[in-house]
């Protein structure tokens, strides 16, 4: 069984990788598709952690385009936190799921379902829309268990770690919390 594995960034990609690989799928591949990460040197910064990473646990990436102007076609009317994320998560979901497809992988999933901030129901939502739509299975599993420890060991390999989800709406929803506690 081949699994596509959308990844966000190398942390969150370490412990779905470690709770799947070799029990429920005998393939993983990453797949880097992040157009919504802003300003350019975050992406990057976000590319070279998963890219060392990768190389150094030998784990296929492909390291997909760097479209933002879709993200931002996307998003365009539904700039706030909630509706632009459900926009994102879905953009993002489409593109690893044609993808999926394309290549003839058994299922495709998201390392976003690591992230204690991100809407699970959501999207397993979308995951499962997307199923129906590209004929591939949406793998759904609840990593969030996993997070803190993966946290902690990207902290001990030296990985870059961001503070944000990455579109600079949140940036800036970062910022102006930390204005207000001022």
């Amino acid at each position: 069984m081949k699994l596509l594995l959308h990844v966000c960034c190398a942390p969150c990609m370490m412990h779905p990788f470690e709770e799947v690989y070799g029990k429920e799928f005998d393939s993983i591949t990453g797949f880097f598709y992040n157009p919504n990460i802003h300003p350019y040197t975050e992406y990057i910064n976000r590319k070279n952690a998963l890219d060392e990473y990768s190389n150094r646990h030998k784990i296929p990436v492909i390291f997909h385009k760097y479209d933002i102007e879709n993200f931002f076609r996307r998003i365009s009317g539904n700039e706030q936190f909630g509706a632009r994320c459900g926009a994102c998560w879905r953009m993002r979901l489409e593109e690893t799921a044609a993808f999926a497809a394309k290549k003839k992988f058994d299922s495709f999933s998201t390392t976003l379902l690591v992230s204690p901030y991100q809407n699970q129901e959501d999207i397993k939502r979308i995951g499962l829309d997307l199923k129906k739509r590209f004929n591939v299975n949406f793998y759904y599993k609840d990593f969030r268990g996993g997070f803190k420890s993966a946290q902690e060991e990207a902290r001990k390999e030296d990985l870059y770690r961001q503070k944000y989800c990455g579109c600079i709406f949140s940036e800036r929803e970062r910022y102006e919390k930390k204005q207000k506690k001022k």
